[in-house]
């Protein structure tokens, strides 16, 4: 690792691995000191069987018993199970995502939801979180915000754990996170090493400024995580950034076949940050298409699926936005 890369690794990551790790109270009063509002944003598509626990748990530690979070949303995006009436049931604000800027149209995509997300909440500190998530995360919420509420020159967080991986029935340990071992670590490693000390730059929980999230533009699909990394690098600088590790992540795994649709836009989303600055006549735009094959018995049988970077401008580019804000 290099220099730069292993001190901001010693300096900028803690721990939060339970809530009994966390000093609440202050977390509470540097709230109050800053005057800030908390926002906790839960993306979701056709996720009934998890949201409605994890909002549950949510609104009872940390909107009553503790009010560390002032607004819980629930971004549905064109979920056709019961995930809308679950979330609202459990006490969550749902908003659907095709009815956040309508002037702008809707796109599939986690992204959409997050960039959307920013219209619909009225935070300066904005927390992500999955909602397929399967175990105890009743510490997530206060981890991601201590580095934000105690640390004045840290304007996003990321969060890291292990990922246990489940393979015919057997639970090992750690091998979750093959995206980011194979796809995303080299490549971030290889163009920016001095994000080298990010434990899962894929990671879907994190949380930040919202006047620094919102000069960044939001990839629309599975590239959004990186995508903000490296965009926010660039505006927070390394010492703008921190990560908690959180203890452990568990939630559902996709097929081979998904996780390299998502590799596919990883790279796109990276290539495309690489490109910037070059001159047209020295870049190589990435092609836009991932082929993929499967045995059909008789042979190899090709599908092609788009993996092209789509994204969203900065939220300060976008007028509805800014005229709200005013």
């Amino acid at each position: 690792m290099r220099p730069d890369a292993r001190a901001w690794f010693e300096h900028r990551t803690t721990s939060a691995t339970s809530v009994a790790e966390i000093d609440t109270d202050a977390l509470l009063a540097a709230k109050r000191a800053g005057g800030h509002r908390v926002s906790v944003v839960l993306p979701a598509r056709n996720e009934a069987a998890t949201v409605g626990g994890l909002v549950a748990d949510l609104v009872a530690r940390w909107v009553d018993a503790v009010p560390l979070v002032d607004e819980l949303v629930v971004m549905d995006s064109d979920s056709t199970d019961d995930t809308a009436a679950v979330a609202r049931a459990a006490g969550a604000t749902v908003v659907a995502t095709a009815d956040v800027l309508p002037g702008h149209g809707s796109r599939p995509g986690k992204g959409e939801a997050l960039w959307k997300s920013l219209a619909a909440t009225t935070g300066d500190l904005v927390v992500f979180m999955d909602s397929d998530l399967l175990n105890d995360t009743a510490h997530y919420v206060p981890g991601l915000l201590t580095p934000l509420l105690t640390e004045p020159r840290v304007s996003y967080v990321k969060g890291c754990y292990t990922r246990p991986l489940a393979v015919d029935g057997q639970v090992r340990p750690a091998g979750g996170g093959r995206v980011t071992e194979l796809t995303a670590r080299p490549l971030l490693n290889a163009l920016w090493p001095e994000l080298a000390g990010f434990v899962q730059p894929l990671g879907g929980e994190y949380a930040g400024r919202r006047s620094a999230l919102e000069q960044v533009p939001f990839v629309s699909g599975y590239g959004v995580e990186v995508g903000l990394l490296v965009d926010l690098l660039q505006v927070c600088g390394l010492a703008g950034l921190a990560q908690v590790d959180l203890g452990t992540r568990v939630h559902s795994h996709q097929t081979d076949e998904a996780l390299g649709v998502m590799a596919g836009q990883i790279v796109s989303t990276v290539l495309s940050r690489a490109s910037r600055g070059s001159s047209d006549r020295h870049r190589k735009a990435p092609a836009g298409l991932l082929t993929q094959f499967a045995h059909d018995g008789e042979g190899f049988v090709p599908a092609s699926v788009p993996v092209a970077v789509d994204q969203r401008p900065p939220m300060v580019a976008v007028r509805d936005y800014v005229e709200r804000a005013a």
